[in-house]
């Protein structure tokens, strides 16, 4: 019999997503891999550790057969063969529908650090998921403004992206206690519509998120493997692209190509996220190892750039997408010259991305779209990929590490900035938001995380900023005090309305607490409903 528990609060519709034989699925899935993904998550903290105690990170001794040897992954299906564009974007119904119309190639419906996983969200970006695959997602609004799939034209391809290893799900028990997040994601979306999707001419696609080694991918593997076989869909038929948003991936690319090589479909230089791993696996490896502001790390800083390099070199030898990184801007009507200024930014990313050998790269708002695309159809033409374009590079341990050479400062202005966008963030995420716009850029958990997780490497080595000031806890204090009386005068009569004060709170423990919290969103999960 199956044990099998909802405890999160009704759902409209939910009833159409929660079945008895999904959640069936879902409980399988939770005790045929449940153990082995608690394993995977106690060796993470024991490779931080040795990490943490030798100061050293190196290509694995174990597995240079595989980064020697010849192979490739299996050929990507006809649907996902041009990606020089993806737009990425929480499920939302009337994001997910400007999504899908937005002529990218791709959109990565995100139920990872552009959601929350508040229990409504969790059902309800299934169903719009569900309703995209059948087209028959649409969207009224109040004001009488409509939106619906557009019929003159092709919808984007969708990939979903599905929670990370180490979130749980508490409002679904299996056998009484919670289940992977990434399951109950991966579970549900699966189970309801890999046939729809391959009826179609398509199928279930995804993004795999905050990977640390070549082992989660073979677990990632090891569930594609038994849910076709158990719902009868052809072996292969799951394709997968790994985000490279973690220093210890990037150490073991041709390994996570490897162990999914009947499933995989790329990997993609997730830069927030990776500037968050470099913080946080070596925040106390000493004043070597510590960042200037989050804003003068750009791609071209020697690091990034090794890091892309191989990224390239590495999915193009394997015949698999090499994917850019998140262009954030947020297009605003009222300032032309702002916007000016942040197209021109944004051009000149994807142009590099595109003369460095990417298949494509990621937008966050529509308005993009005609950007990334026009520089991405420069270099490629009318071909649909650079898969034909190998770089024959070198790069070292020693240069993925090169924190030190990064050019820039560190400010009482950039740490200002990531008390307010920290702040901001939480407060919202809170709410059930977790993609927010804040000073024109797309904010979500990974930028969250930079902000949080530099002003604890700052205090932890006493850094001293450029005008002087030494970052000091109570520092950080009178910021965040000055900061919220600001948001106080700005929001005005909604400030009870709102959770600035839980999100100060939250904020607090997770840049200035003693411990450091491997994820922000593990004790602002607590507080969810």
């Amino acid at each position: 019999m199956t044990d099998v528990r909802v405890t999160g609060d009704p759902v409209e519709r939910g009833e159409e997503v929660l079945t008895g034989e999904a959640l069936a699925f879902v409980a399988e899935l939770q005790r045929r891999f449940g153990p082995r993904r608690r394993e995977l998550l106690a060796r993470r903290a024991e490779r931080r550790e040795e990490v943490a105690r030798t100061g050293a990170l190196d290509f694995l001794p174990e597995t240079e057969r595989v980064r020697r040897s010849e192979w490739t992954v299996a050929p990507a299906p006809a649907d996902l063969t041009d990606r020089r564009v993806e737009i990425t974007g929480p499920t939302d119904p009337k994001m997910a529908v400007n999504a899908l119309n937005s002529g990218a190639k791709v959109w990565l419906a995100d139920l990872e650090d552009a959601n929350t996983p508040h229990w409504r969200n969790v059902v309800a970006g299934q169903l719009t998921l569900a309703d995209a695959v059948r087209r028959v997602l649409a969207v009224d609004v109040p004001g009488g403004r409509s939106y619906r799939l557009r019929r003159d034209g092709p919808l984007a391809t969708l990939v979903v992206r599905p929670r990370g290893w180490h979130l749980d799900e508490r409002h679904l028990l299996v056998d009484g206690s919670p289940t992977a997040g990434a399951l109950v994601d991966f579970g549900l979306y699966f189970f309801h519509n890999a046939r729809a999707l391959i009826d179609r001419g398509s199928g279930p696609y995804l993004y795999l998120p905050k990977t640390e080694s070549h082992l989660e991918a073979r677990l990632w593997n090891d569930v594609f493997t038994f849910a076709q076989a158990q719902l009868g869909i052809p072996h292969g038929t799951v394709r997968a692209t790994v985000l490279i948003e973690t220093i210890l991936a990037a150490f073991e690319m041709d390994e996570i190509l490897y162990e999914l090589r009947d499933h995989a479909s790329g990997l993609n230089a997730g830069r927030w996220d990776y500037l968050f791993s470099v913080i946080k696996t070596f925040r106390d490896a000493g004043p070597s190892m510590v960042l200037p502001d989050r804003g003068d790390v750009t791609m071209t800083a020697p690091l990034m750039r090794a890091y892309t390099d191989l990224l390239v070199a590495t999915c193009h030898r394997r015949g698999a997408f090499a994917m850019g990184g998140m262009a954030a801007f947020i297009p605003s009507r009222r300032d032309p010259e702002v916007n000016e200024r942040a197209f021109a930014k944004v051009r000149e990313d994807k142009q590099r991305e595109a003369g460095d050998g990417f298949d494509g790269s990621w937008v966050a708002h529509p308005d993009l779209v005609p950007v990334c695309r026009e520089a991405f159809d420069e270099v490629l033409g009318n071909r649909p990929n650079q898969l034909d374009v190998r770089r024959d590079v070198s790069v070292t341990a020693r240069q993925l590490l090169d924190v030190s050479s990064i050019p820039g400062s560190r400010t009482l202005a950039g740490l200002r900035n990531d008390v307010d966008v920290g702040v901001q963030y939480l407060e919202a995420w809170l709410r059930g938001n977790g993609a927010v716009g804040i000073h024109n850029l797309m904010e979500d958990a990974a930028t969250a995380e930079i902000s949080r997780s530099q002003i604890w490497q700052w205090v932890h080595n006493g850094v001293v900023l450029e005008s002087g000031e030494k970052v000091t806890p109570e520092l950080v204090r009178q910021i965040l005090d000055e900061e919220l009386a600001a948001l106080r005068q700005q929001v005005g009569e909604g400030w009870a309305d709102r959770r600035y004060e839980q999100a100060r709170d939250l904020f607090e423990r997770v840049a200035l607490a003693d411990e450091f919290a491997d994820f922000l969103t593990l004790p602002a999960y607590e507080v969810v409903d």
